[in-house]
C-alpha cells in the first residue's frame, strides 16, 4: 500500500515503459533467432525434435517457426549452437495468427 502512494506523491503512475525498457526485462526469455546460413537439414530435424512445445516445423527448404506457440524454453539454443541466438524481443503482437509464423531457408549444403 505504502508504495501505491509513494507512487501517487511522486506521480509515477506507471514504469518508464515504452519509453524505455526496464532493466529486468533485458533477463527475461525471449524466442529464437536463427542464423540461415548455418541451418542445415540435419541440425533443422534435430531442433524440430527438441522443441517440446512443437514451435519449431520444417516446410521443404524452410524451417517453421510459430512464435504463437513457442515458450522460449531454451531447447533450440542447447540443441543449434551458433545458428540458433535469443532474439531479444520480447514483445510480439501480430493482427493476424499467420503473422506470427516465420520461416527461415535452410541455405547450408543447398546449391
Amino acid at each position: 500500500m505504502l508504495w501505491f502512494l509513494r507512487g501517487l506523491r511522486r506521480g509515477v503512475v506507471t514504469t518508464r515503459y515504452p519509453r524505455e525498457c526496464d532493466r529486468w526485462a533485458q533477463a527475461l526469455p525471449t524466442p529464437p533467432r536463427f542464423d540461415s546460413e548455418l541451418l542445415t537439414d540435419e541440425l533443422v530435424q534435430a531442433l524440430v525434435d527438441a522443441c517440446p512445445a512443437r514451435a519449431i516445423g520444417r516446410q521443404y527448404r524452410a524451417l517453421v517457426l510459430d512464435l504463437g506457440r513457442c515458450t522460449s524454453c531454451g531447447r533450440c539454443y542447447e540443441v543449434g549452437g551458433e545458428a540458433v541466438v535469443p532474439s531479444g524481443m520480447f514483445e510480439l503482437a501480430a493482427r493476424e495468427r499467420t503473422d506470427l509464423v516465420k520461416r527461415i531457408p535452410i541455405r547450408r549444403g543447398y546449391a
